[in-house]
């Protein structure tokens, strides 16, 4: 039986371009999403989402909150708390102007896209409860682009809790893909007193699971995923409690996975280092893997 893995149909003419020299590919865009967990008394449960079969891009699979930089980001420092800027260049890899960036949009996009809020009055608080009406009316002019993180944050008295976020893995979009993104990949616990919503208007349904059962239900071919979303599921299956995830993300490798693509005896490989699972074999000639 087939898997879950996302696979277009118009990846391997895409793949068969780069590799002639006819395909420039596009400079990714710096992106974050998070990987939200809660206790459900029987290890973790992940916050997926499902992405509208009417997008563009990886329309029907299942993913996480997230999405890409808002150039404001970095306009000016945010109201922060945790870990310094510095230390998350570090830790990033990047400039502390694109930490910032970075950090501030997985924040940012759990919020727009899950209603969910990594920040408080202080540095060892959180606020609770956001989904009254003017916390939404914040939200939707966020969205909007109408206000930027920093001004909402300054308007509701806040600061960004950077010390509830764990950094989990890299992934950059293949160099084939139209639409490419510089994606890290984050974990954090639901606050307690928040829940979550379907607050994005590019999903269609959301659910709460164990990472192994969305791995095993993807596995038979029932839920649809990107090779990172699969791949991160997996790496969070062993963890007994977001604490433990938590914990776990100081020590994770961030150096980037790129898919990378080659013809060999006629064929187009391709590849995920240090993810064979995802290897594709593409007869030369043939449209769809």
């Amino acid at each position: 039986m087939a898997n879950g893995q996302w696979f277009p149909p118009e990846w391997p003419d895409r793949i068969r371009a780069l590799a002639d020299g006819s395909l420039t590919p596009v400079t990714p865009k710096r992106a974050a999403t998070v990987m939200l967990l809660k206790e459900t008394g029987s290890g973790p449960a992940v916050h997926m989402l499902r992405r509208r079969a009417s997008m563009a891009f990886a329309g029907g699979a299942y993913a996480y909150p997230g999405g890409g930089v808002d150039p404001r980001d970095d306009d000016h420092h945010v109201r922060w708390a945790g870990p310094s800027r510095a230390w998350w260049a570090d830790r990033l890899g990047v400039d502390e102007k694109a930490a910032q960036a970075i950090v501030c949009a997985a924040v940012r996009e759990t919020y727009e896209e899950a209603g969910v809020l990594l920040a408080g009055p202080g540095a060892d608080s959180v606020v609770g409860d956001t989904t009254g009406a003017d916390w939404e009316a914040d939200r939707a002019a966020l969205v909007a682009r109408d206000l930027s993180f920093a001004e909402f944050l300054d308007r509701r008295g806040l600061v960004l809790r950077s010390d509830l976020l764990g950094a989990w893995t890299r992934w950059i979009t293949p160099e084939f893909e139209s639409r490419r993104y510089d994606t890290w990949f984050f974990v954090a616990a639901l606050p307690e007193g928040q829940r979550t919503r379907n607050a994005s208007t590019e999903a269609d349904r959301t659910v709460w699971i164990a990472p192994a059962e969305a791995a095993a239900a993807y596995d038979r071919g029932e839920l649809l995923m990107m090779p990172p979303t699969i791949a991160t599921l997996r790496q969070l299956a062993p963890c007994g409690s977001p604490a433990e995830a938590l914990t776990a993300a100081r020590s994770r490798d961030l150096s980037p996975v790129l898919a990378r693509a080659r013809l060999v005896a006629g064929e187009v490989v391709l590849t995920w280092p240090g993810h064979d699972e995802f290897t594709k074999h593409i007869p030369s000639g043939t449209a769809r893997a």
